[in-house]
Parts: C-alpha cells; sequence; structure tokens
C-alpha cells in the first residue's frame, strides 16, 4: 500500500482561463443552490435531535471546506438526509458531545483513506447493498417526520424503528388537524410544482408568456413551500408548532468554538459510530460525484478524484464539529442543482456556502415562524425522492444473491440500523461471491487413447482453486487413492487462472495420494500466477524429486522437468 501526500484541490486547475463568464455561471449557481439548501439544512438537523442552527452551519463550513479542497468541479457538501438515522441514533444513545466526538474522528479516518489512495475501494461496495441501504433510509427518514406532519404531542421520538411505530400508533389521536393540512399543501405543492411550472404549457393560466413561467419556475419549490406556507400559517395564527416555539429561534451570530473533550475510553465506545460516519460519508460523497461525472458535460468538467473527494471530506468532517455541526458528505439534490444552474466550478459551491452564512445573519429572525410540519413536508419529500423503489419491481429481473442482499440490507436497514446492514451486507457479499467464484471451478477429465495403460488418470483444472473450492479436489485424491500401484496422474493448469494457499494445498493432498500409490504426478502448464505460488512453496522441488516416470507420458512438455 502507498501513501501518496499529493494534496492537490480540484480548485486549482479550474481556476485556470477562468473567466468572466464562468463566474457569473458559477455565482447564478451558488446563489440557487444556497437558497435550495436552506430549509433542507434546517430540516436535516431537526429530524437529527439537533438545532437548526446545527445544519446551517454544517452546510455553511462543511460546504466551502468541500468546494475548496475537493477533487470534484461541481460538488456541493453539507448535511445529509442519509445521516439523519445515524445521528439520531448517536445523539440519543451518546449525547450532541458523542456525536462530535464520532465526527471529528471520522473525519480523520476519511482523511486517512483519501492519503492511502483508498477512494477507488469504496466502488466495490454492490449497488444491491447501496440500493437496500438508501431505500431503507428513506423509510426511515419518512417515518421519523410522522409526528411533525400530524402534529403528535409525542415529547421525544425514540431511537429504533419498533419503539418510534409503537409510539406513533400510541398517540396517533392526537392529530393536529392544521399541521396535517400544512403538511399535505406541502407536499401537494412540491409534487405539482414541476408539473406546473417546468413544463409550462400545460399551465392553466395562460395570460403570463413562456418566458416569465419559465423564471419563475427557476425558483427552487421547497424555497416557495417553506415562505408561502409559513406566511399563511402565521397570518391564519395557526396552533401549529413552530422552529421558535420549540428551539427558540436562531441564532443571529457566527458560532463560537467548542473543543470536543476527547479520552481514549471515549473514543472506544465510539468507535462503531465512528466507523458508520466515515463509511457512509464516503460512499455517500463518492457516489455523488460519480453522479455528477454522468451528467457533466462540457470542456471544463473533468472526472472526480476520490482520495482529494475523501481528503477533502475528512477535513470538513474534523473542523465542523468544533462548531457544533453535524456531519458533512456530498449531496446529491444540492449538486444536480448546483450543476444543473450552470456550476463550472468549485466557486459555485464557495458562493453557496457564502450565501447560506448572508441568509443567516442576516434573516435569522424570520426562521422563527417557519411551522415544523412544513420542514416535515419537505423531509416527506425528500424521503420520497432518495429511493429507488423501482428496485423492488426490478427484483425479478435478477438473480437470488441480488435479492437476497438488496432486501437483507433494506430490513436490517429498516428494523436495526444502518451500521448492522452493512457490516451484514458486506459478510453476505463475500459469502455469495464465494460460492459464486467456487461454482466457476470444475476439474474435466483428460481425454486418454484407447492405448493408455489403465494406470493413467488425468485432469484438466479450470477457474481459480482457492479456499472457496477446495473441496472439490477431494474426488480426485479419492479416484487417485482407488487407482491402482504406480499410476501416473497429469494436471492441465493452462486453464487455472488463480491458485490461493489453500488450493495449493489441494495439490499437494494430490500429490502425497500420488506417491502413496508409488506413482508419478505431472503439471502442465501452469499460469504465471499459480506457477509463482508453486515455486516460492516449494511445491515445484517436490515434483522434482519424484524421480523420472515409469510410464509413457502424454507428449507434452510438462513444467521444468517432472512438474
Amino acid at each position: 500500500m502507498s501513501v501518496s501526500f499529493a494534496f492537490r484541490p480540484r480548485i486549482l486547475d479550474a481556476l485556470k482561463g477562468y473567466t468572466r463568464a464562468r463566474w457569473f455561471a458559477d455565482m447564478g449557481a451558488g446563489i440557487t443552490v444556497g437558497i435550495v439548501a436552506l430549509p433542507l439544512a434546517m430540516a436535516f438537523a431537526i429530524a437529527s435531535g439537533l438545532k437548526p442552527e446545527a445544519g446551517l452551519w454544517t452546510a455553511i463550513i462543511g460546504g466551502f471546506l468541500v468546494s475548496l479542497l475537493g477533487g470534484t468541479n461541481v460538488q456541493i457538501g453539507g448535511p445529509a438526509g442519509a445521516f439523519i438515522v445515524i445521528v439520531y441514533g448517536i445523539v440519543e444513545r451518546h449525547g450532541v458531545a458523542g456525536l462530535l466526538i464520532s465526527t471529528t474522528c471520522a473525519g480523520l479516518l476519511l482523511f486517512a483513506l483519501g492519503l492511502l489512495r483508498l477512494g477507488n475501494l469504496v466502488r466495490f461496495v454492490p449497488v444491491s447493498i447501496v440500493i437496500g441501504f438508501t431505500n431503507g433510509i428513506a423509510v426511515l427518514i419518512a417515518l421519523s417526520q410522522v409526528k411533525d406532519a400530524l402534529g403528535l404531542s409525542i415529547t421525544k421520538m425514540p431511537g429504533d424503528f419498533v419503539a418510534q411505530v409503537q409510539v406513533l400508533a400510541q398517540h396517533i389521536g392526537s392529530i393536529n388537524p392544521y399541521a396535517l393540512g400544512l403538511t399535505i399543501a406541502c407536499l401537494g405543492g412540491l409534487f405539482l410544482w414541476p408539473v406546473l411550472f417546468v413544463r409550462h404549457n400545460r399551465l392553466v393560466l395562460r395570460l403570463a408568456d413562456g418566458k416569465t413561467v419559465r423564471s419563475f419556475a427557476r425558483i427552487p419549490a421547497p424555497v416557495v413551500a417553506l415562505v408561502s406556507l409559513t406566511a399563511v400559517a402565521s397570518f391564519m395564527h395557526m396552533p401549529v408548532e413552530t422552529i421558535g416555539t420549540r428551539f427558540g429561534g436562531i441564532p443571529q451570530s457566527l458560532p463560537g468554538i467548542e473543543l470536543p473533550t476527547l479520552s481514549w475510553d471515549t473514543v472506544r465506545q465510539l468507535l462503531i459510530p465512528t466507523l458508520t460516519i466515515a463509511l457512509l460519508g464516503a460512499i455517500e460523497s463518492l457516489l455523488c460525484a460519480r453522479v455528477a461525472d454522468q451528467l457533466a458535460t462540457g470542456e471544463h468538467h473533468r472526472k472526480h478524484d476520490p482520495n482529494q473527494e475523501l481528503m477533502a471530506q475528512g477535513v470538513a468532517n474534523f473542523v465542523v464539529p468544533f462548531f457544533g455541526g453535524m456531519p458533512v458528505t456530498g449531496t446529491i439534490a444540492r449538486t444536480v442543482t448546483n450543476l444543473r444552474s450552470g456550476a463550472t466550478s468549485p466557486i459555485a459551491g464557495i458562493v453557496h456556502a457564502a450565501t447560506l452564512g448572508a441568509i443567516v445573519l442576516l434573516a435569522a429572525p424570520l426562521a422563527l415562524h417557519i411551522p415544523l410540519a412544513v420542514l416535515a413536508g419537505i423531509l416527506l419529500y425528500v424521503a420520497w425522492n432518495m429511493g429507488e423503489w423501482h428496485e423492488f419491481v426490478r427484483l425479478r429481473h435478477f438473480s437470488n444473491h441480488y435479492r437476497l442482499l438488496m432486501l437483507g440490507t433494506f430490513f436490517l436497514t429498516v428494523v436495526f440500523d444502518l451500521t448492522v446492514a452493512v457490516e451484514v451486507g458486506l459478510v453476505l457479499a463475500c459469502v455469495l461471491f464465494v460460492r459464486r467464484m467456487s461454482a466457476l471451478f470444475r476439474a474435466d477429465p483428460l481425454p486418454l487413447d484407447a492405448e493408455a495403460p489403465s494406470t493413467r488418470l488425468g485432469w484438466s483444472l479450470h477457474g481459480a482453486l482457492f479456499f472457496g473450492a477446495a473441496a472439490k479436489i477431494d474426488p480426485l485424491v479419492q479416484a487417485i487413492e482407488a487407482a491402482p500401484h504406480g499410476v501416473q496422474v497429469t494436471l492441465d493448469m493452462r486453464h487455472l487462472f488463480a491458485l490461493d494457499t489453500t488450493g495449493l494445498d489441494g495439490l499437494e493432498q494430490i500429490l502425497k495420494a500420488v506417491a502413496q500409490r508409488g506413482g508419478h504426478l505431472t503439471v502442465h502448464d501452469p499460469q504465471e500466477q499459480a506457477r509463482s505460488l508453486m515455486e516460492r512453496s516449494g511445491f515445484i522441488a517436490k515434483l522434482a524429486g519424484q524421480g523420472p516416470p515409469t510410464a509413457p507420458g502424454s507428449g507434452q512438455e510438462p513444467l521444468s522437468g517432472t512438474a
């Protein structure tokens, strides 16, 4: 494993030949995505059991650092819906201090992964596992918003799925019709907005010209829902819970620096949460970067650098907890918005952070009146778009292995937690991979001439002879043990592309069985990997120590004398 000390943020390359036109494009995209991020950042923090300012400053500071130091042109960093369940569970068990310590340690781990050039290893996570836990998280996000969406009088929601369902069922009679109405109106507006305005030819109000409609449609739907429904609720004095009634508002000032108290015992207790944040952050950010690569066009866009991106995510996650923030990762919805708004460089992400900062510092008092039911509606919409629900329909087209991985990860994520789901999913993926690879190995009998003596046996080995397929050597050993004395055995290895030490032990068993029958073993045409292992282990030397065969050969040139 080689360590790379190359730390080169993409912004250094993106600014070469930077033009005024690109500056205006990045400014427009950054302002747009900054406005989009405003309600999402607050909603993610509240759903995670934190104050809304935790999400806002995470988006501001984390988004700035990811854009400044990252390995992509257009990725936007900040709080993400995928972390809601994880953060809520950590806060429930270890408190906010535990979350800050876990996030800081996860930042160090992410930076180390990038430094050791392990960014590409994240791609080894099977897509079935990614889809399974993504859909599971979407379900949990939706479930966590039922309380605020219905306005239920629940003091505190538990962290696990079964307990949440039980608590919701016990308080279902305390529905607030005003909160429910705001949630339905919010969801309806979010779903109808693209139909009414993006496809402006369907607009009923034909009085407005197409240009005006298209310009109006550029206003992000969550922002329209947030502003309009907050105004309605405030004007009508609806008896619903707001940010002000629950949190007392958002501080209109820069956050103070808080140093988490680190100790070895605390870090050890938080090992699993730390690994979960780091793993999920790496997967989310690099998947987001790959999506951006696929959607990006034009001369200014380049493929992302996964190792640089992980180092940037590591720095962001290390720094943000000192300002009371939550985990940072790449965010697909905001990145796509940034890209489609015309972003050409990381400058757009920096402008996005500056836009959010200006809004918080100048308009924080207005957030007092935002109903939590509206934020719940926005998060329900996020959960719906986050889930890849069509994959459940497509399951019938895939193998049983794929179905088992995806459904297993999904149910484990929902019923237990993401950590268990990913751990079990990866172990199960390895087991299924071993099973599939072992099925590729076979030993076909070599065709022998009719005049060949009865003491001749031979097999052609195909595939990979490794620990998962070593049991398939047993029938060969049994056939040799049942052969006459002086049996001559030939193994054709030209089609064996991989051999490990367990497979080599199987060849040793064949050699031992041949020796017990007073016979001779010949190996033909091993590929380079198998030849190297047999030489280093001394197996070829053992073949040479057998002495010359006592019967005619097969006519093939053996490996190194008797090998």
